[in-house]
């Protein structure tokens, strides 16, 4: 049973902008703190940013504050992360997972889903 998928991905130019979408399934989504992670190649996971669904709370890492922003629709058990003025150093591949906290470790979390890529040329 897929719990997360992610969608939204591609190739832009820096600068430009991209919106993921991350769906949920209710149990996953429901009260729960679900984030985005993001791997480069060769590098470590990092979190990126979380969002408490419940309240819409959201915590950044400090890479991206002011640049991107995570938010939900309730309705829809979907999380957003939008991209703006994106650098050659945001390329990697964007996970989405729940059950962690707003510490974004990724250890902490519990649900992954595949990925989807991200691409930023200079």
């Amino acid at each position: 049973q897929v719990q997360l998928v992610e969608s939204g991905g591609g190739s832009v130019q820096a600068g430009e902008s991209l919106r993921l979408s991350c769906a949920a399934s209710g149990s996953v989504y429901r009260n729960n703190y679900v984030a985005w992670f993001r791997q480069a190649p060769g590098k470590e996971r990092e979190g990126v940013a979380a969002v408490y669904t419940y309240t819409g709370e959201s915590y950044y890492a400090d890479s991206v504050k002011g640049r991107f922003t995570i938010s939900r629709d309730n309705a829809k058990n979907t999380v957003y992360l939008q991209m703006n003025n994106l650098t050659p150093e945001d390329t990697a591949m964007y996970y989405c997972a729940a059950g962690g906290g707003p510490q974004l470790l990724a250890y902490a979390y519990v649900t992954w889903g595949q990925g989807t890529r991200v691409t930023v040329s200079s």
